[in-house]
């Protein structure tokens, strides 16, 4: 079926289907969220009066390795569109090739950074050619999805925020044309705040509809005096509900503020706007996949494993107090009563897992003169190492001053012979190595906490040791490397492995083993570990991401389609010390909260 008069911006106001249309958009990304649970967050999303989904991309999902695409599974990026149809939900696709999102390095693969002269987001010849082959994939697949072929996608955005990067004059056009000579014809937008709306523009933008990011209604009449398309309809394509949360640090959430955020939403409406609520549910940051804020050069701070975001739809599907808010506003846009509030998801806190036998990580290793960053390694057909952990082993015959000349990307847990003698980051540089006789192992195990997102050091993001390592002023050589990169294979390969009854005293690094079994019916939980320090954690293979006790969050998100009756495998790697036990909540711990500001 094919469809005229798709998404037009020709005047103050969008028009659809030749009438006046009003954008209400919400944001769910499908890679955050179960395959299991798609249909339930936009059942719920349109419910609360949304009328349109917008969602991103993620490149480094869909080619995990150069000229290896994945667009199954939970990636199936057709069936969450075909989805979003069949519930009567627009779509405005946001495709990339950079996401920002919280997502490491903003969605872009790893193994560009094998290139030592990359230059990211630009017209760099190694950077095009990358993006074209992709896109080649990609924008095939959508095309048929558009409003204008009977499907749901009415807008696709140029890009992402390219006004806070700006290093290429001629990017957004390249990018623009990338869209548009492979079939997109819907609707083009841009996406930024109010300091780069002016960099963020594309060439010759009468095809190119910029949107606006706020929080606020002051910074939304201060962009909107910035914007250069004063007679086209206005939308704020980043209405921030909430905001992402740090290791280390505090949980943000809406407390003073949530009248206010009630407040601006209606007001943006009032003025004839349209908006899309960041994030109307946020999700989860599975696996490896936080991104790291830039708050220092070069101290990036990693994001939690939650996506919560504070958005209207918690982490595990929840109806909010904001959720709840903003549906009585949004019911005032509808000429037809919303439909519904669908029943929330149960959950359930299982008996607590003991843990009954360990592996040592030294146990579990199954491989250059000079140390080498993560992405250039040998591995992955030679696309390099992308996620988790760098084992780099040397011999060493003296104690002294060992020094990493801030080459550690982004923390290094530090051994001579096994025995851990302390902690390398961004912080701490230098550590004093004890004396011994004869040959010693000194061991490096290098973990990526997280790549930048935003910003402007993109092409500063390799991980593992990028330099020179010295003892004694001497630089270290002749390095055993160890890729750790707990890809399912090798979480699975372990299970067969030499595994020690808990009698025995475990070691650190190492590998923890414990069992739930469920007879009652599947539900989602919450897994916390008290009592542990720092590492990751699997169920039945599945990476639910990484754990902290330095906090704020304080528990890790299990949806209950990961889950099996009878028997479920959960293994724990810890850096540090553990418990013993594995225990479950129905409820959410994400630490002590402080008002978004």
């Amino acid at each position: 079926m094919s469809r005229t008069e798709k998404l037009q911006a020709n005047s103050s106001q969008f028009t659809l289907g030749g009438k006046p249309f009003r954008i209400l958009g919400g944001s769910i990304h499908y890679f955050r969220v179960p395959r299991a649970y798609w249909e339930d967050r936009l059942l719920k999303m349109k419910a609360c009066g949304i009328n349109t989904l917008t969602t991103y991309v993620p490149w480094n999902l869909h080619e995990p390795e150069r000229g290896v695409f994945n667009f199954e599974d939970d990636l199936d990026l057709e069936a969450y569109l075909e989805l979003a149809d069949s519930l009567g939900l627009w779509v405005i696709l946001r495709p990339g090739p950079y996401i920002c999102a919280e997502w490491d390095l903003g969605g872009l693969p790893s193994w560009l950074l094998r290139d030592p002269n990359m230059k990211l987001r630009t017209t760099y010849p190694g950077f095009t050619d990358a993006v074209n082959k992709y896109f080649d994939q990609l924008i095939k697949k959508v095309v048929r999805h558009q409003y204008s072929f009977g499907g749901p996608i009415i807008a696709v955005q140029v890009e992402n925020e390219y006004g806070s990067y700006a290093k290429d004059t001629d990017y957004m056009t390249f990018m623009k044309e990338a869209l548009l000579s492979r079939g997109v014809t819907e609707q083009l937008v841009t996406s930024d705040n109010a300091d780069g709306l002016k960099m963020g523009r594309v060439k010759g933008g009468c095809l190119v509809l910029q949107e606006l990011n706020v929080m606020t209604v002051s910074l939304l009449v201060a962009a909107s005096s910035l914007c250069s398309q004063p007679h086209r309809p206005k939308m704020v394509m980043e209405y921030w509900t909430g905001w992402f949360d740090l290791w280390g640090g505090l949980h943000h959430v809406f407390i003073l503020l949530l009248i206010e955020m009630v407040a601006v939403v209606t007001e943006i409406l009032k003025m004839d706007m349209s908006i899309n609520l960041y994030m109307f549910h946020g999700g989860t940051n599975f696996g490896f996949m936080n991104g790291a804020l830039a708050v220092g050069i070069p101290s990036p701070k990693p994001m939690i494993t939650s996506y919560d975001y504070d958005a209207p739809l918690s982490e595990a599907g929840d109806y909010t107090t904001k959720y709840r808010l903003l549906r009585n506003v949004f019911s005032h846009y509808h000429t037809q009563d919303l439909p519904k509030m669908p029943f929330l998801v149960e959950r359930k806190a299982y008996q607590p897992a003991v843990v009954h036998q360990h592996q040592s990580l030294w146990d579990s290793l199954h491989f250059i003169d000079k140390p080498i960053n993560m992405e250039n390694l040998p591995v992955n057909n030679h696309n390099g190492q992308s996620y988790g952990y760098t084992l780099y082993e040397t011999t060493i015959h003296s104690g002294g001053t060992l020094n990493s000349n801030n080459h550690i990307r982004d923390r290094a847990l530090v051994f001579v012979d096994k025995q851990c003698v302390g902690v390398l980051d961004y912080n701490v540089l230098e550590l004093t190595l004890p004396d011994g006789k004869g040959k010693r192992t000194l061991s490096f195990l290098v973990e990526n906490t997280g790549r930048v997102n935003y910003g402007t050091t993109l092409d500063e993001q390799r991980k593992g040791i990028v330099g020179d390592i010295e003892l004694n002023k001497q630089p270290l050589r002749d390095f055993l490397i160890y890729s750790l990169e707990m890809k399912p294979a090798f979480v699975n390969k372990l299970t067969s492995g030499h595994w020690l009854s808990m009698h025995q005293r475990p070691s650190f690094p190492g590998f923890f083993q414990a069992k739930l079994h469920i007879k009652t019916q599947l539900k989602d939980t919450f897994i916390k570990l008290p009592g542990w320090g720092k590492g990751v954690i699997f169920v039945n293979g599945k990476n639910l991401g990484r754990y902290s006790s330095v906090g704020p969050q304080q528990t890790l998100y299990l949806p209950a389609p990961w889950l099996n009756r009878g028997d479920n495998q959960l293994m724990v790697f810890e850096e540090l010390e553990s418990d013993g036990k594995i225990l479950f909540s129905p409820s959410a711990d994400y630490g002590m909260s402080v008002d978004v500001q």
